[in-house]
């Protein structure tokens, strides 16, 4: 007998999976994908993600052969954990905190996660900042039987550029998929909002579904303010309009809830935004698109262009999107440094099975494995689930992922564009000057709020708390906080990252 013990996601292709398992499609989603996963599983086995197009993070135990089998999706856009007790039982959850409240669990910091932390801002690859606590990777299926668990990677990235085929045709390809896809997003039922920003992606995706609402954040700041841009997308496209104005007093008291609620410290900035996003966006709707995984399948980081020029050097530094601190730096404000704790470690493994492919694709690999994860679908997750909102990714699908893996680097990137075949397919849809518009990323004002004492009282009580002291050598901190209060405002990412870390560990290990 099968049964399902975890399950956290949504499974697209539901009615195939229905049709083909038998199964009534009138059941409830809650009731249908139960039994999705648990006859798929009777079926196929450890070959039931291979059926599975979605989302989802999911363990079933097989009474008959006394067997827990645990999965997460090809991308990692839902979370799963694991923790084996000192007595040998295996405890495992969607949030660690369903860990933590379980009898075995001992909470004690690993904090030599710390170090790559301050590189990345983000957690990367299968440790936690809670020692024993460990991630199942993307792509990865855990056994646990006998007191024993084995991991398993059923997929991973691969690449086979095809140049036979012209960025018109793979541009075609790119549109009739995501039409498609578009048919599962959702059920006849359900009604979407969607995430907008000022950028391609999320345009792309409005302009593909019937949601008649979005949803987009904004500042004062003019300069910051992406929502004005949003603004002119949702008019061309006719559907109603509207901004979470965020202030720096909202953006820094609502810092901790977000620590909280990520079970991890992140260092993004945008986090905070996207936060706030949710809350405001959960008023009115339950359900709301969002277009993440674009940029990394495709090409749209302004610093892919630089992928030639990088060769063969890209593994001896290129971690992924972020790095913000480098090794002397670390040792220099850290009271524990451990040598042989180095971000590139994690991404060594990659970079040897990408051995022959292009810079371009090695940097984008890298971004999707570690990058992804870590960041962008931990944060959507956790602050999605924390305001009561799902979100559903289209962009983000093995389908949308194999014409990428497909396509030459030269129709991703070139001297002038980025995303260029992406743009292409967008471009149906949306006018060229929405289609073609320069990227600029998720922008926050936090440079300038960080150094203003109206505001950062709490940064400035961290960071000269008995907790920073714990972990950091306080002049250190001091002299790096001064010079960006003195005007070099590009310190700011290592003052939030520094701050970031501190309120999640009095969430953690202080209050609680």
């Amino acid at each position: 007998m099968i049964e399902l013990k975890a399950y956290r996601g949504h499974i697209r292709n539901w009615e195939a999976l229905c049709e083909e398992l038998d199964l009534s499609k009138s059941l409830a989603r809650e009731v249908r994908e139960r039994a999705i996963l648990i006859k798929g599983y009777e079926k196929w086995g450890n070959e039931l993600p291979d059926h599975l197009y979605g989302m989802f993070a999911l363990a079933l135990w097989d009474s008959d052969a006394q067997k827990l089998v645990c999965i997460r999706d090809q991308f990692g856009t839902k979370p799963f954990y694991y923790y084996q007790t000192a007595d040998g039982r295996l405890l495992y959850g969607t949030m660690i905190r369903e860990i933590m409240e379980q009898e075995g669990f001992v909470k004690e910091l690993n904090e030599e996660m710390l170090q790559i932390y301050l590189t990345l801002t983000y957690v990367a690859g299968e440790e936690t900042f809670f020692k024993g606590v460990k991630k199942l990777m993307p792509g990865c299926l855990l056994e646990w039987q006998n007191g024993k668990y084995t991991i398993t990677r059923y997929w991973h990235p691969t690449y086979h550029p095809d140049d036979s085929r012209s960025i018109a045709e793979y541009a075609d390809e790119i549109h009739t998929t995501l039409q498609h896809i578009m048919t599962e997003v959702k059920t006849a039922g359900e009604t979407a909002e969607s995430f907008l920003s000022g950028g391609v992606d999320s345009s792309y995706v409005l302009a593909m579904s019937d949601a008649k609402r979005a949803d987009s954040c904004g500042y004062e700041e003019e300069r910051f303010d992406e929502s004005r841009v949003a603004a002119v997308t949702a008019q061309l496209l006719g559907v109603e309009h509207s901004v979470a104005k965020i202030s720096p007093e909202q953006y820094f008291a609502i810092v901790p809830y977000v620590m909280y609620n990520m079970e991890q410290p992140l260092g993004d900035a945008s986090a905070i935004v996207f936060t706030l996003g949710c809350i405001a966006t959960a008023e009115h709707t339950r359900l709301c698109y969002s277009g993440e995984g674009a940029d990394e399948f495709f090409g749209g980081y302004n610093m892919y262009r630089n992928a030639e020029r990088y060769g063969e050097n890209l593994k001896t530094f290129y971690v992924g999107n972020t790095n913000i601190m480098k090794e002397d730096e670390k040792e220099r404000i850290l009271q524990h440094y451990n040598p042989e704790v180095l971000p590139i470690k994690l991404v060594e493994d990659i970079y040897a099975e990408d051995e022959g492919l292009d810079p371009l694709t090695k940097m984008s690999d890298v971004d999707i494995r570690i990058w992804l994860e870590g960041d962008i679908y931990l944060n959507v997750d956790k602050m999605s689930t924390a305001a009561g909102l799902e979100i559903r990714m289209p962009l983000t699908d093995r389908r949308i992922f194999d014409i990428a893996s497909r396509m030459p680097s030269a129709y991703k990137v070139n001297a002038e564009q980025n995303k260029v075949a992406f743009r292409m397919a967008a471009a149906k849809v949306l006018p060229e000057e929405i289609a073609f518009r320069k990227k600029l990323g998720f922008i926050v004002p936090i440079r300038l709020w960080l150094a203003d004492e109206q505001f950062n009282g709490d940064v400035r009580r961290l960071l000269t708390s008995e907790i920073c002291a714990k972990f950091f050598k306080p002049a250190e901190i001091q002299a790096i906080y001064d010079e960006y209060v003195g005007g070099n405002s590009d310190l700011w990412r290592k003052i939030w990252t520094i701050y970031t870390f501190l309120v999640w560990y009095e969430e953690y290990f202080v209050k609680r």
